[in-house]
């Protein structure tokens, strides 16, 4: 298909930005994206579909669009819903990197482009999937009309006498045609999954439970691949879907097999439309987050809450308690960012189950830094018989978490990566989320010095002062570490002397002077002189029990 045709078809309402010198160009597939690089999902041949978001100024057109001509796309058709016009920097770039633009009217989905050029592109495929897409173009619309793909997976039992379910990679089921699989038959099968797909297995993969054969093919979303070779399966296993069909595709002819992948194309744009559906919670959650971090006032923290809140639980207002959950991934060399990995993980395990519909909403929010993933998670509290509130009464637990969707994770993570979990106790205002999330942090620190692939752990295994620092009032916390360590911080930031680093090793090594001096590789002298500046300098005395187990709580809460 070239581009040409697309831009003469009506109902795509596309609108060329430039000359036609290249729209005999080759369209071998579509993709949808707002990475601001996404060119290890490229493979040439494209139609890159973008809403934009990629873009903070005018700079950032010419390296996105420069990445996309050398990875060999057919064009780029930009919508215009987000920005209103097409940014001129945008058609500026396209023009001198010979790329081929086209604006998307905002009354046209993306979903409706994606599906004609799938149609298009698979024109050679077998009648039976044509016909299908052709007669229910509802099954990415949005609105009551739509179904989701529950309707495809109803059409393949109708029109193809095809059992199938959508499956999540923890095997929560998302989607499927007639009665619900056991949830033991949906963990089992999104395990033999991930383990074929870690071990490199071609699908589709097979597996028979209780004498029933199952096929199973990846759902992928336009914005995690397919992409280059070079890619690391890793980044995106345990966040794939996958299509499990009642039937054993090992003798099927090439043009069944190419109508299933058809379908899992189709509903990759479902996939992609609900992850596009969580930005505002993600964002809602990160700005919640660097406010705590930073210590901000309680108030100001508040306030955010308040507009979080209506997102996150639609129809009853400010929730009265949260929970921080944190996650974090890590695969052996430390090669592959765990951060995403763990947010996408928090989000599916986090799922509300109570809620039904083609939609499932989530009551969650998670952002994420570095390897760790956080999220931010609202409880309705449970009132007694005079209103008052009697605290949340749907509090997460730790194992309860993990316990549905341990088998699944581990065939995941393989044994070569880890998912350890961490949950806080439930706080009722803003003030108490630092703690919340610090307890919460402990938690997960106690999960990973347990022996297993996947770990968790929850605020009832806390001991110590690392139960009760989470809870000293940010007030008292920064007045405290203030008076301590502001001037060994001032002093080090003056002269490098490295004072903090030598009393957080001093008091680890118990006072040891000969240990804590080999440790830092220092001599012992050396270490005497920065020791007694650090007295001077504070007016107390390491020898001291109490002076010393003032250092070590204010170390622990700075």
């Amino acid at each position: 298909m070239r581009l040409r045709a697309l831009l003469e078809t009506e109902a795509l309402g596309l609108r060329l930005l430039g000359d036609e010198d290249e729209l005999d160009r080759t369209v071998r597939g579509v993709m949808t994206t707002d990475l601001r690089d996404p060119s290890r999902y490229l493979s040439g041949g494209e139609l890159v579909l973008t809403g934009l978001a990629w873009r903070r100024n005018s700079a950032d057109s010419e390296p996105f669009v420069r990445i996309l001509a050398s990875a060999g796309v057919a064009g780029l058709a930009a919508g215009e819903a987000e920005l209103g016009d097409i940014p001129d920097d945008l058609v500026s770039a396209c023009r001198r990197n010979r790329l081929p633009l086209f604006a998307v009217n905002e009354d046209v989905a993306f979903a409706t482009i994606t599906e004609y050029v799938v149609r298009q592109v698979s024109g050679e495929r077998a009648g039976d999937l044509a016909a299908v897409v052709d007669r229910h173009r509802r099954l990415m619309t949005s609105g009551p009309a739509g179904g989701g793909p529950d309707v495809v997976l109803d059409l393949l039992t109708t029109d193809l006498d095809l059992r199938a379910w959508v499956l999540s990679p923890t095997g929560r089921q998302i989607a499927g045609a007639g009665e619900p699989l056991a949830p033991g038959i949906c963990a089992a099968l999104a395990s033999e999954h991930l383990a074929a797909v870690r071990t490199g297995r071609r699908g589709p993969h097979r597996m028979s439970i209780q004498g029933i054969t199952y096929s199973l093919f990846p759902i992928r979303g336009h914005g995690r691949g397919p992409g280059p070779a070079s890619r690391d399966v890793r980044e995106s296993v345990l966040s794939d879907w996958l299509l499990a069909v009642e039937a054993d595709a090992g003798d099927w002819p090439a043009e069944r097999l190419d109508l299933l992948q058809g379908v899992t194309q189709l509903i990759a744009v479902e996939r992609d439309r609900r992850d596009a559906a969580r930005t505002v919670r993600r964002r809602l959650a990160q700005e919640v987050l660097e406010l705590v971090q930073a210590g901000a006032a309680p108030a100001e923290i508040a306030a955010r809450l308040r507009v979080a809140a209506p997102v996150l639980l639609p129809g009853l207002g400010a929730a009265p308690h949260w929970q921080v959950v944190v996650a974090r991934v890590d695969w052996d060399g430390g090669d592959i960012p765990g951060g995403p990995v763990a947010q996408s993980l928090l989000e599916e395990i986090l799922v509300d189950p109570s809620m039904s519909g083609p939609e499932p909403s989530d009551r969650i929010a998670v952002a994420h830094a570095g390897d760790e993933a956080i999220a931010l998670v609202p409880l309705p509290a449970l009132s007694g018989d005079a209103g008052e509130d009697k605290g949340p009464d749907s509090a997460l637990h730790a194992d309860a978490l993990l316990a549905a969707v341990r088998e699944p994770l581990a065939a995941g993570l393989a044994d070569d990566g880890r998912l350890t979990l961490g949950v806080s106790a439930a706080v009722h205002s803003a003030e108490g989320l630092r703690g919340a999330l610090e307890e919460a942090r402990h938690a997960r620190r106690v999960a990973a010095a347990r022996p297993g692939r996947v770990c968790a752990a929850g605020h009832h295994e806390l001991a110590s002062h690392v139960l009760l620092l989470p809870f000293v009032p940010d007030d008292v916390r920064r007045a405290f570490t203030a008076r301590l360590l502001d001037p060994l911080r001032d002093y080090d930031r003056r002269h490098r002397a490295e004072l903090i680093p030598t009393l957080e090793a001093f008091l680890d090594c118990d006072g040891s002077w000969t240990r804590c001096a080999t440790r830092l590789h220092l001599h012992v002298n050396t270490l005497r002189y920065r020791v007694g500046r650090i007295e001077q300098l504070t007016a107390r005395d390491l020898s001291r029990l109490e002076d010393k187990l003032d250092f070590f709580l204010a170390l622990r809460m700075s």
